[in-house]
């Protein structure tokens, strides 16, 4: 069986007095592997994102700090803590090369933030000053909370995971605003809080803002990597029967 390849799209450590890092956490690298492709790391270059995503046959758009607001034009709140300029030009550019191409791609919590801001979207850049809430959607990383959330029906996610009613961890301050052009929200905490969006005329273009790739063993998880990989695997077959590979 055809194994796709997946691009990481990693994130950027800087520490004084040392070389900067581009890197990737072990877990997502652990889900694409258990769902059956093959995972490199695309570390932050986008003048080539175009030609990387040639490459690929399904792309990752992780999780991590925040975009800048300034992006989608707004200033920046005291909370908000952004990520490395290199990542978010190269998480961008990746996001929109590989929506117009076609390329499967899985957005987890700043993925599908990343996706939204691509798409001409705006975020809310911290939650808890935003709305009144009793979930703790900001939970620490080591700890993560759990809440609910409601599936939109008639959406690929919905038919992924087989499920109206899910529960998931939550580790983000940040979240959809307004939605980008020609997403669909398919996801919703019980506070009202966008937890997935999707391009529905995009054979595979899925965020979620929980983080899956820590929720190993868990039917939703396995499912959502499963497909995703299935995409990736559908596209790569049809990319090597077009070239007379196969």
């Amino acid at each position: 069986m055809l194994r796709p390849v997946i691009g990481i799209a990693s994130d950027v450590l800087t520490q004084p007095g040392e070389r900067d890092r581009a890197f990737v956490y072990t877990t997502y690298v652990d889900a694409v592997r258990r769902a059956g492709a093959v995972p490199v790391l695309v570390p932050p270059q986008p003048e080539n994102a175009s030609a990387i995503v040639e490459e690929l046959h399904g792309l990752i758009l992780a999780g991590g700090e925040d975009c800048d607001p300034a992006v989608y034009g707004d200033e920046k709140h005291p909370t908000t803590e952004t990520m490395d300029p290199r990542r978010q030009s190269n998480d961008l550019t990746l996001a929109r090369a590989a929506r117009d191409r076609g390329i499967p791609t899985l957005g987890i919590c700043l993925g599908v933030q990343v996706m939204n801001v691509a798409a001409g979207g705006t975020l809310i850049q911290d939650i808890n000053s935003a709305i009144e809430t009793t979930i703790e959607h900001a939970s620490e990383p080591t700890d993560r909370g759990r809440h609910g959330v409601t599936i939109e029906p008639g959406t690929k996610l919905a038919s992924i995971l087989g499920a109206r009613e899910l529960d998931v961890n939550s580790s983000h301050h940040q979240a959809i605003r307004d939605v980008g052009q020609g997403l669909q929200v398919t996801a919703h905490a019980p506070d009202g809080i966008i937890e997935g969006l999707e391009d529905p005329g995009h054979p595979f273009y899925v965020g979620v803002q929980w983080h899956p790739e820590d929720m190993g063993g868990e039917e939703s998880a396995e499912r959502l990597f499963g497909a995703f990989v299935e995409a990736a695997r559908r596209y790569a077959t049809r990319r090597h029967e077009s070239a007379g590979d196969l």
